[in-house]
């Protein structure tokens, strides 16, 4: 009885998880160059039940035998496993402003090893300073003139440096050449990681690495190719009718466990009051 409590809410902690993570791709359908999150649900190990029983032998001390009866397997609970962001291609919108741009990837490579999706990033400064990487190419120029990203991070360069230009009448080529009024200002920094999938979601469209290692220059990597489109955005990769129905179906299976729930509470209920009563 008590196991079946746990298997049931084990369950339920993992359609809400699962909700959740659907309710922020929901929210974030419009967000441009956001990635969907996908989650990968799994089984706790299973129990093989056994009952303990004797065999009784007709001999004339009547001799029981102890043995067992096996019964089947039973679950144990399921749990989220992981959350993995969806790397495939967002539509290309076009947005005719000058600071808006989209990554465009052409021939980008995985490891070759286990499958891993490769991809391709702008380089921005994180909160600290450090290196980070999004899809976004919605930015923008502060009063200062450098290049940001909407939530005022720099955006870098293939050096590493910020841009800083003296007005918003530039433009900018497939290869990522920024040309101002005075001529050639810089080259927008994209790096490349063959297994998207290691990075780690920060949030506001940003990843990091997990040792803390600066991606290598996308320009530079052996088999990768990419254009930047100026006055395009990346869309959100999120399909908004597929994430409504695996909510419904993810709310369902809640509801279904919750309502497996309640009976084991109504069972222990009357086990506590009932059984065992003297009438």
């Amino acid at each position: 009885m008590f196991k079946g409590f746990y298997t049931v809410a084990s369950g339920m902690l993992a359609q809400q998880r699962r909700t959740e993570m659907l309710s922020n791709n929901m929210a974030n359908a419009n967000t441009p160059g956001f990635k969907a999150d996908q989650s990968a649900i799994r089984s706790f190990p299973e129990m093989l039940l056994q009952r303990m029983d004797q065999q009784s032998i007709p001999t004339e001390k009547g001799l029981n035998i102890p043995g067992n009866t096996t019964i089947g397997s039973i679950s144990t609970g399921v749990y989220m496993q992981e959350v993995i962001p969806n790397f495939l291609q967002g539509d290309i919108k076009e947005t005719g402003l000058n600071t808006d741009v989209s990554l465009i990837n052409v021939n980008v490579p995985d490891n070759g090893e286990d499958g891993a999706v490769g991809s391709v990033f702008f380089t921005v400064t994180g909160p600290s300073g450090e290196e980070r990487y999004t899809r976004n190419g919605n930015f923008t120029l502060d009063g200062a003139g450098y290049l940001t990203t909407a939530s005022g991070l720099y955006v870098l360069n293939d050096a590493g440096q910020q841009i800083q230009l003296t007005s918003d009448d530039f433009s900018i080529n497939e290869e990522g050449i920024l040309t101002g009024a005075n001529g050639e200002v810089a080259r927008l920094g994209v790096a490349y990681s063959d297994n998207a999938n290691s990075l780690i979601k920060e949030g506001d469209g940003l990843y990091r690495t997990e040792d803390g290692n600066n991606l290598p220059s996308a320009y530079l990597a052996g088999g990768v190719q990419f254009n930047l489109q100026q006055g395009f955005l990346e869309r959100s990769n999120v399909d908004v009718s597929r994430t409504m129905t695996d909510m419904m179906t993810a709310y369902r299976a809640f509801e279904a466990n919750q309502k497996v729930l309640q009976a084991y509470d109504r069972s222990m209920e009357k086990a506590a009051n009932e059984v065992g009563r003297i009438g």
